[in-house]
């Protein structure tokens, strides 16, 4: 925490309207702009904001590309810049995985490992590395194995990594990717973030969330760090912590860590 205990000295200063790169997540998309709009409105500078696989932008970080905050879907990614740069890495918010699914597909939370597991279901996932959400969904096939021998083995090797790739096909403008994919049949189930299947099933005619059964749902912690040294990336980095920045993220889904508890009656 000592960047951000640093921050609290810079925020006695007077705000100034400084622009803030932020990088971030792709699921955060929505909910990061609408905070960084009330971050300005609320006198803490303007955000440029640039969304992505959160693997990526680590590269694109690490090879030079200036930024002053960055909000990954792991805490993994924002951690190896953080070491390098001798910063700290806040835990800001959470999410799952669940499982969007087309018109056609029987299925339900039980039945959800014996249905991805058909031979003639096609799975669909992010690509693992370059997307954490790709390696959340492995991690669930991971755990699969426990459930049923082999199982691992099996949903790997049909896995299609459809989305979050360096080469991975962009959507039609305004259509949902992971919508795309469903509704255009190259994946019968898509494991995602439950805040992306929530907005993705909108556009997927008779299609469903379902949520994945205990035994092989994985949480997605997500971590920020701070890496630029004006005041105005430590206030957007408090603000994303602040029970207005939380109260966002909880609205677009996100469990949100910092938010404070109903009070007592």
């Amino acid at each position: 925490m000592r960047a951000l205990l640093a921050a609290l000295a810079m925020m006695a200063g007077t705000a100034q309207a400084e622009e803030v790169r932020l990088h971030a997540a792709g699921s955060l998309r929505a909910a990061l702009t609408e905070v960084a709009s009330a971050f300005q409105a609320a006198g803490g500078g303007t955000v440029r904001g640039t969304f992505g696989p959160s693997g990526l932008l680590r590269e694109r970080i690490a090879g030079g590309e200036a930024t002053d905050v960055f909000a990954a879907a792991n805490m993994e990614h924002p951690q190896a810049l953080a070491t390098a740069r001798g910063r700290d890495v806040v835990l800001f918010a959470r999410n799952r995985l669940c499982a969007l699914v087309g018109r056609d597909v029987a299925v339900d939370s039980d039945t959800l490992l014996a249905r991805m597991l058909s031979p003639e279901v096609k799975i669909g996932t992010s690509t693992p590395r370059a997307d954490p959400a790709g390696d959340y969904a492995f991690a669930s096939f991971a755990r699969a194995e426990a459930l049923r021998p082999g199982a691992r083995a099996a949903l790997e090797a049909k896995a299609l990594t459809l989305t979050g790739g360096a080469a991975s096909a962009p959507p039609p403008a305004g259509i949902d990717g992971y919508a795309w994919h469903v509704a255009e049949g190259r994946a019968d189930i898509f494991l995602t973030y439950c805040t992306n299947a929530a907005v993705a099933v909108r556009q997927v005619p008779g299609g469903r969330v379902v949520a994945l059964p205990d035994a092989l749902s994985v949480a997605a912690d997500y971590g920020m760090v701070v890496l630029g040294d004006g005041a105005a990336a430590y206030r957007l980095g408090l603000f994303i912590l602040s029970p207005a920045g939380q109260a966002v993220l909880a609205r677009h889904g996100f469990e949100a860590p910092t938010l404070p508890r109903e009070p007592l009656p």
